[in-house]
């Protein structure tokens, strides 16, 4: 009764918006909406990895050392491989790149357990040490309601996409107090177009996102620093290094994390699967007790010079007063963590990459500040150095350098590092730029040519349903048919142009009329022609399995006006007028170019 009442109140607003308000007005409205929505999922998920962690460490009673620890990460990615299988029964990694998929396949279309699912099995994931972030099942879960309202309003496919957004960037923008790497992260990572009419609307989703988060979650930032140091000049050569040295990282990220993958893929049995991958969890964490959970409170430790305790509980630990050993430690922990994401996720676990990204980011810039302070007698800033390389290693992996100066800035110290966050993200953009051309996120859409660009010619070529424009009203006559036949068949149309199939409909050549004029007259060859003496073959053919760009390809080679459609098996379907094609190809740059 209490959801039918609700149901109700729901649809009365929906008309009374639908009827007072323009479309415009109408996003407007819903924008702020989504804002607190998205919020309230960012707010809602945090808590619950904080008492998904509070309630692991009482129900074990953990001491300072506890190897108990170490099956956390294998009973938290089981519940989550039995939530996903048995109640969602949907894919759930990889939660940015299902949002670019729904929005270059599905029109922004989101399911609607996305709204809660990622929240759930996220929180379990990492609330049980898992070693991934929860940033990207928030954007999922943001992205998810966007696209839910506006198709509770029957909003078109634009308005759809551009909700969607104002979602993710309100869940992003109250999980990090960062309303501009919000706003940024969508035009860079989701590739929204930058018009005057998406810019209000996520504007109002940023603010309220971060209004939201500060309301409910106080106003301290992420990154919480002291000490830190006003840019020099002459630091800006070790500025350069890291950059390069977290592109290179960052190269190293994204192919070892495919790779390992597809190696884990190869395990077809899902239970097998999960084993294994816990079992290597384990290893990486008893090694590395970093690597449990998303790793935020080892990145303040390094912040704060703490670093020793990022080896508390670690075999390691003994050998951390020798200088050499720290920095090989240091280097496993950097080269080591993509292990233990990628098994985290292969395994059955639900995470993102915002937050290893981040913690490798961190000990990279550490490590470069260490080694110059340690053997070149250097006193460069630590805290510029991590923080620099949280912005360098981001950039790489997800090819995002706006998104990462301006996150690492908003969420720790504001702006007065802007200029290092500059350097190293555009050093670490060039060196990753010639051996990646595409994200961490992109990279599953780009190999099925899915992905969704800012080069509208592109998008366009990719998403056209030019099989509408295939013209099935010429006229076909048979192979063995007479001069007499086709004169006929000639006396029913207008057209000059005509298709010759054989018995089984399969496409034999073309009859051009204007070809034909010395004998269609005279009747005494009437019977003495036929039809396969006059056809000709045409010299390409347009197939019903070609992407828009291979027929746009085909008419520029040719020259063509008309080209035929067949299958394959050269089964004939129809023709292709170039004018109409042409029509329909800007039509559609137009409808999803409207300001």
């Amino acid at each position: 009764m209490k959801n039918r009442t609700f149901l109700y109140i729901l649809a009365k607003c929906r008309r009374f918006i639908k009827k007072h308000f323009t479309d415009r007005t109408t996003v407007l409205i819903l924008s702020v909406v989504i804002g607190m929505l998205g919020a309230a999922a960012a707010i809602i998920i945090k808590n619950l990895l904080h008492f998904t962690t509070r309630l692991v460490n009482q129900a074990f009673a953990v001491t300072d050392i506890n190897y108990l620890y170490l099956i956390f990460p294998p009973i938290g990615i089981f519940l989550t491989l039995l939530f996903v299988r048995r109640v969602v029964r949907d894919n759930l990694s990889h939660g940015v790149s299902i949002v670019l998929k729904s929005i270059c396949k599905s029109d922004g279309m989101l399911r609607f357990h996305n709204v809660y699912s990622s929240m759930v099995a996220s929180a379990i994931t990492v609330g049980f040490g898992g070693s991934v972030g929860l940033e990207a099942p928030i954007v999922l879960t943001g992205s998810a309601i966007g696209s839910n309202v506006a198709r509770f309003f029957n909003l078109n496919t634009r308005q759809t996409t551009l909700l969607l957004a104002c979602g993710s960037t309100a869940a992003m923008a109250a999980i990090f107090k960062a309303p501009i790497a919000a706003l940024v992260f969508t035009f860079e990572v989701l590739m929204l177009d930058l018009t005057g009419s998406a810019i209000l609307p996520l504007l109002l989703s940023a603010a309220t996102g971060t209004v939201m988060s500060v309301l409910f979650l106080g106003q301290d930032v992420m990154f919480t620093i002291s000490g830190t140091q006003g840019f020099s000049v002459q630091n800006i050569p070790f500025y350069i290094i890291l950059g390069a040295l977290s592109g290179f990282i960052s190269v190293y990220f994204l192919r070892t994390s495919r790779w390992l993958e597809k190696l884990m893929r190869k395990i077809k049995k899902v239970y097998v699967r999960a084993i294994i991958g816990s079992l290597a969890l384990c290893l990486l964490i008893y090694l590395f007790p970093a690597f449990y959970g998303e790793g935020y409170n080892n990145i303040n430790d390094l912040l704060h010079g703490e670093w020793i305790s990022v080896f508390n509980n670690s075999p390691l630990l003994k050998v951390m007063g020798h200088e050499g050993l720290l920095v090989l430690a240091v280097i496993g922990i950097i080269l080591m963590k993509v292990f233990a994401t990628t098994f985290t996720t292969t395994a059955g676990g639900v995470g993102g990459v915002f937050a290893p990204t981040l913690f490798i980011g961190a000990f990279t810039g550490f490590l470069v500040a260490h080694v110059a302070n340690l053997y070149l007698h250097i006193q460069l800033p630590y805290v510029n150095f991590i923080l620099a390389g949280m912005a360098g290693v981001m950039t790489g992996v997800m090819q995002a350098p706006l998104t990462a100066m301006f996150l690492i800035a908003e969420s720790s110290t504001g702006y007065t590092l802007l200029i290092p966050l500059m350097i190293t993200a555009a050093c670490s953009y060039l060196c990753v730029n010639p051996f990646e051309k595409y994200s961490v996120y992109t990279q599953p859409l780009a190999e099925k040519d899915n992905l969704r660009t800012h080069n509208k010619d592109k998008y366009a070529l990719r998403k056209l349903p030019w099989h509408q424009t295939i013209d099935t009203n010429i006229l076909t006559i048979p192979v063995h048919s007479t001069l007499r036949t086709y004169t006929d068949v000639i006396a029913q149309c207008k057209r000059n142009l005509f298709v010759v199939i054989d018995e089984n409909n399969l496409f034999s050549g073309l009859l051009v009329m204007d070809d034909h004029r010395d004998v269609i007259f005279k009747q005494e060859l009437y019977d003495k022609v036929h039809v396969e003496d006059l056809m000709i073959e045409p010299e390409e053919f347009i197939y019903d399995d070609d992407t828009a760009a291979k027929v746009l390809e085909k008419f520029k080679r040719t020259g063509n006006f008309n080209m035929p459609v067949i299958t394959r098996d050269r089964k004939y379907i129809g023709f292709v007028s170039k004018a109409k094609f042409l029509s329909e190809y800007q039509t559609f740059i137009a409808d999803n170019s409207e300001d």
